[in-house]
């Protein structure tokens, strides 16, 4: 098992109503832990779902979901940034 931070920006973060959870997970890369979180129903299947936005970053480095996660990362989830 990994122990893995997780922190939620934007409107994720108002969605969940926290800024960040720690985790205990088996998953090996970010796609198998963002299908552990949709997994848990309710909200966090509506805000992370497949299909929806979502930017992730792996030790404050943009990654892919098919980025291994090791014990200890930090994990961040949120929308695609727009300006203007």
């Amino acid at each position: 098992m990994k122990t893995i931070t997780i922190r939620y920006f934007a409107s994720i973060r108002e969605a969940l109503g926290t800024g960040s959870e720690t985790v205990q997970t088996s998953a090996t890369t970010i796609e198998a832990l963002r299908d552990e979180l949709i997994a848990r129903g309710g909200i966090h299947a509506e805000v992370l779902a497949r299909g929806k936005a979502v930017r992730v970053a792996l030790n404050q480095i943009m990654s892919s979901e098919a980025a291994e996660l090791i014990d200890g990362a930090e994990l961040a989830f949120f929308p695609p940034v727009t300006g203007g």
